[in-house]
């Protein structure tokens, strides 16, 4: 059988549909995508991450705010449309008339085999045409992996840090926060590498 062609939504079409779900969607160029449940590494992951940077920025005392994965954000007005696993905004966060966040500082998306691939390629294109966007983090969980790309002055991508031990940190100075993988990991246990 050939599979159903699905039809082209209007972003005005998906965003009515989305309110109404009860699947989350993401959103791009006229199609949406339901969202597939995590496994538990993967919620652990990305609470304790929201955990740890939300503790940090408290302490800071700056006016900074942390968000779980039912924050949806607007690349433009006509999409794409994503849930990031936390979001981080600082000053005052923007949040159009749909709902959707519109400055985002820090996205952070927890890997898993079948999105690898697209959170790293395509889904990191859109990310980076957010004039806010100055971090983006992916958090591994199969093994002990944060990558931190980072926004540089000239308006080019960098990673910045591949942290891969429990006392590597995650360095967001201008943040005010500096989160250690132990915190992030604390509750993801890797399979004992076999025995030579």
């Amino acid at each position: 059988m050939a599979a159903q062609k699905v039809p082209f939504l209007s972003p005005g079409e998906y965003l009515a549909g989305e309110r109404q779900a009860d699947v989350k969607h993401e959103y791009i160029a006229g199609e949406a995508y339901a969202m597939a449940g995590g496994t538990p590494e993967h919620t652990a992951l990305s609470t304790d991450a929201l955990r740890s940077l939300g503790n940090r920025l408290d302490a800071a005392g700056g006016r900074c705010d942390v968000y779980n994965s039912d924050v949806k954000v607007r690349v433009e007005d006509e999409g794409p449309f994503f849930y990031p696993d936390v979001t981080v905004t600082c000053g005052d966060p923007t949040f159009d008339a749909d709902g959707c966040l519109r400055n985002p500082l820090l996205i952070v998306e927890v890997l898993s085999e079948s999105t690898a691939a697209f959170d790293r390629g395509e889904k990191f294109f859109h990310y980076r045409r957010i004039p806010s966007l100055r971090h983006y983090v992916l958090i591994e969980q199969t093994r002990m992996l944060v990558e931190h790309y980072e926004r540089q002055d000239n308006g080019l991508w960098t990673l910045v840090g591949e942290h891969t031990e429990p006392d590597h940190r995650l360095s967001l100075p201008a943040l005010g926060a500096d989160v250690p993988l132990s915190e992030v990991y604390r509750r993801v246990r890797f399979p004992a590498a076999d025995a030579v």
